[in-house]
Order: structure tokens, then sequence, then C-alpha cells
């Protein structure tokens, strides 16, 4: 771990903060501040992903010690690590909410591995930042357990995501109110080390934008051109020319992360513009879930309940509209501001064929037709008011047959016997429809029954199965947590010894509070 080389471009480069010490205060005219991880009484390691620190060049020796529990769990740095908190603003549920930061997550700086490829290790629980606010900067182990395990399960998926190296426990506990119902407890604390090229995040640019320091919004633009867009950086355009084509990226980039959500029903749940990444990554999991039964009105978030802002079916307007408020903060630095609306019109025209591509490799068609998008509608409809699992039903769809389809190999992805029934006919004229366009297919039924597995999986993180994995590391048994995780780095195959992580959301498990709805607490 000692070998670990460091290149901290972002504080070498950016202007920092003048102040030291994590007290509360507003940052101007710089971009991160110096801060420390607060040290934790006894922290050991609870669960790492291997392959995560064989890109990082970490050897597995090195991880089966205590050092490595020091070093993250934020306790010991090693040579070159520069700890510091990023200076953010960022819309929250639609508005302006000023300066946040990283209140409870902590750089320890940019590695470069033997690829040559730049990669940023975070601490997220690792004690109070100047934009903590009135909070201690740590994180309980629920909300640890559940961004390790998310971080890489969207990874397996095929999702646009940030990483997770560790999770270590602090041999401390956290207060919080889960419910927010007046009943705060004490809780085990935990540290996640979570991995990235790069944190940066629309909130970034909308701080200085919305304070008129257009200096220090310029050269972040320029810093992160030549970082973390080098190829766009190196591309001879210049100006507007520039700027146009770099937004137009990042608009892609998120078109596709979002189309990714969908196809395998992921709702991220609280997608403020702080918490959109400038790079397409899907980043900061707190209240997100997995659709049980098909409803593009669920949110995950209590604190979105009300207003659904950020429910399933919204997500790629709510990108579109973050989009939106990333390329208000640019407009300063373009001459024509015309030429914002070309970036933006990308996330259309990205999103509209990577949905037409999600329809098609989730029907196991050879290639997608306009008539296509109202036989997805029309199953989406019947999925919804039937009271439908959206994973099993899509990947039990693979197995029927195109010469006589029936219901039967779909039953087990129904939760409401009598709504079952109700939609029987409904669902046979739709399987009679999709039949017909099976045999119009350009594929046979081995080809299709193999695309089909490819793009539709059988294993996803629901919150049920999160939560039994917490309630036994909170009873000192991380098994669950390590047993989950080797499940989830092979989504899309049959695990016949672990059939019991495939199956439907059981009834206990509806309303209970972590396997429903979550709040934003950590």
């Amino acid at each position: 771990m000692n070998n670990l080389r460091f290149d901290n471009a972002f504080i070498r480069e950016l202007p920092a903060d003048l102040e030291f010490g994590p007290h509360q205060r507003q940052v101007e005219h710089a971009l991160f501040s110096h801060v420390t991880p607060t040290p934790v009484a006894a922290p050991k390691l609870i669960a790492h992903s291997a392959e995560v620190a064989e890109l990082l060049g970490i050897d597995a020796a090195s991880i089966d010690t205590p050092f490595f529990a020091e070093v993250f769990g934020g306790n010991k740095p090693v040579e070159g690590m520069q700890p510091y908190a990023a200076n953010y603003g960022g819309h929250q549920f639609g508005h302006w909410a000023g300066q946040l930061g990283d209140g409870r997550a902590i750089s320890l700086g940019e590695t470069i591995n033997t690829a040559g490829e730049r990669w940023e290790l975070q601490l997220k629980g690792a004690g109070p930042t100047p934009y903590s606010r009135s909070a201690d900067g740590r994180a309980v182990l629920r909300s640890s357990v559940r961004e390790f395990l998310c971080s890489e399960a969207m990874h397996h998926l095929g999702v646009p995501t940030t990483r997770a190296l560790s999770l270590v426990a602090t041999g401390e506990t956290v207060v919080r109110d889960m419910l927010y119902d007046g009943n705060p407890k004490a809780e085990p604390g935990a540290v996640v080390c979570r991995v990235a090229p790069s944190f940066i995040r629309f909130g970034n640019f909308e701080l200085p934008a919305a304070r008129g320091d257009l200096p220090l919004l310029e050269q972040l633009v320029e810093f992160t051109l030549r970082r973390d867009f080098p190829q766009l950086a190196a591309s001879g355009r210049r100006g507007d020319a520039l700027l146009s084509a770099w937004l137009s990226e990042i608009c892609e980039r998120s078109a596709e992360m979002v189309a990714h959500w969908m196809r395998v029903g992921f709702v991220h749940g609280v997608m403020n513009t702080d918490n959109m990444s400038i790079l397409g990554l899907t980043i900061d999991y707190g209240p997100y879930g997995w659709i049980d039964d098909y409803d593009p009105d669920w949110t995950p978030n209590t604190t979105d309940a009300q207003g659904r802002r950020y429910a399933f079916g919204r997500q790629a307007e709510i990108a579109y509209w973050n989009l939106s408020q990333l390329a208000r903060a640019l407009s300063p630095l373009f001459d024509d501001p015309e030429s914002l609306h070309t970036g933006l019109e990308c996330f259309i025209d990205t999103y509209r064929s990577s949905e037409q591509r999600n329809i098609a490799a989730k029907l196991g068609l050879s290639e997608y037709r306009d008539t296509d998008a109202r036989l997805m509608a029309d199953l989406q409809h019947l999925l919804h008011t039937a009271e439908v699992d959206m994973t099993i039903f899509f990947r039990k769809l693979a197995d029927i047959d195109p010469a006589g389809p029936t219901l039967t190999p779909l039953l087990d992805a129904f939760y409401n016997e009598q709504k079952r029934h109700d939609a029987t006919p409904a669902f046979d004229d739709w399987l009679a429809r999709y039949a017909t366009r099976l045999r119009e297919n350009g594929l046979d039924n081995n080809e299709r029954h193999t695309r089909m597995r490819a793009n539709n999986p059988r294993y996803v993180l629901r919150n049920y199965l999160a939560q039994q994995a917490i309630d036994r590391a909170e009873k000192g048994d991380p098994g669950g947590i390590v047993e989950l995780l080797d499940v989830l780095r092979r989504p899309y195959d049959d695990q016949p010894d672990f059939d019991a992580y495939a199956q439907r959301r059981p009834d206990w498990a509806r309303n209970r509070a972590g396997c429903s709805m979550l709040s934003c607490s950590s």
C-alpha cells in the first residue's frame, strides 16, 4: 500500500481556502479546504472490493493488516496523501441551497495506477469539515453498507458509477434520527472509501457562478477539461466550440447513465445538482432503491414522499433540468449562449437512442422499430396496474415460447393474485402481440434468450436484501455483506445456490424501515 503513487492535481492547481481546520464557515474564492480525517477509536475492516484493490495496485496481503483499516478508517495517512474537502453548491429539490460542500467526505488524494489511470480516494464518514454545518461528518453503518454494496453492484450491472474500495467499522457510535420522527438513537459508525476518476459535480460550477466569481469558474472549467477531458482539451477547439463540445459530452454521459438506471430499475432518490457527476457517474448513494413492483411514481426517499420529484419515471426529466442548471452556470463563459442549446439537445437525442436500444435489448429484438415503443409502453402499463415485479418479469420473459406464449413462466413475478387474475386477458393479448413481433425478429430463440439475459439482470440490490445484510452486520456478523457482494458480482448469471437473492420482495418488507422507503439520514 505504500506503493500508492499520488499526483494531487486538484489541490496543486486550484485555489485553496486560506483558513485551516473543520470549523463551519463560508469559503469564498476557493475550491477546497485542507482538512484532516478525525481519528476513530477502533477501525476494523468489514469488507472490501478485491477488484477495486487490484485496480489501485493494492496487494491482497496489505488488505489483511490492521494498517489498512487504520488508513482507510482515517487514522493514518500514507506518504503522498493530502486530504481536503471540496467546496460546491447545488440545487436541492429544485431550490438553490447555496454553499454545500463535502460535509462528511474527505478526499485523501489522487493516485495514478500502473495503467496510468487517475483514481481519487475519498473517505465518507471521516469527520467534520468546514462544510458539515452543524453535523458531525460521520456516517452510520447502515448507510455505509448500502453505499459500499451499491457502488460495486452498479459497476457489475454495467451502470456508470463511482466505486468502493473498503468498508471500515469505527468502533464508535453515531446518533441519528433515521425517520426524522423525534426518536434519535446511537448506531454503529463506519467509513467507506469510495473511488472515482473525479468527484467534481455540477454544483462545483454552480457555486462560483452564483457568487459572480467568474475567474474562479473559468479556472475550474479549464482544469476540468485538462484533467478529466484531455481528448477534448487537446482537440484544437477554442472558445464556444470547446465549451459546447464539452457540455455535449457531459449531457451524453448523463443520458446514458440514466438510461442504464431505467434499464435495471434503479432509483437514485436524491438527484440534487450537487449529486450529479461531471463524468456521468452514479454518485452519492443515499436513499436509493430498486423497483420491486413496477411503479413509475415510486421514490425511495421519505423526504420526497409528497412531491415525488425524484420518482423512478421522472429521472430523465430531472437529469435534463439539472443539466440546464449546469448550462446556466456556464453561460457567462459563452460568447453566444445559443451554443448551450446544442449540448442540451444532445441529452434528448442520446437518451432517446439509449431508450430505444434498451427496449430492443430487454425484449430480445435484433433491432428497434418505432412500433416497439408502444409495445413496451403497453407492457409497462400492465406491470404497473397488475403489481408485477419488474426484475423477475423481464428475466422470465426470455422463457416464453413464441409459438404459444402463456403467462405460466411469468407467474412468479406477480405480487397480488387477484390483480393477476384480473389482468390475465390483457397480458394474454400483449403476449400474442409480442409473439408476433418475435416471429418477425431476426434472432432465433437461443440468440434472443442470450440477448435478453445479458440485459435483464437476475440479481439486483433490493432494499430488503441490503437491510438483511445490515441487520447481521449490526450484530457483529459481516458475512451477509460479503455473500451478497459475491452474488452481485455476477448479476446476469443464474446462480442456483443463491436463488433466495432473486425472489420477490417478501410481504414483511413492504413497509419496514430500510426495506421500502429511506430517509436522507446518514
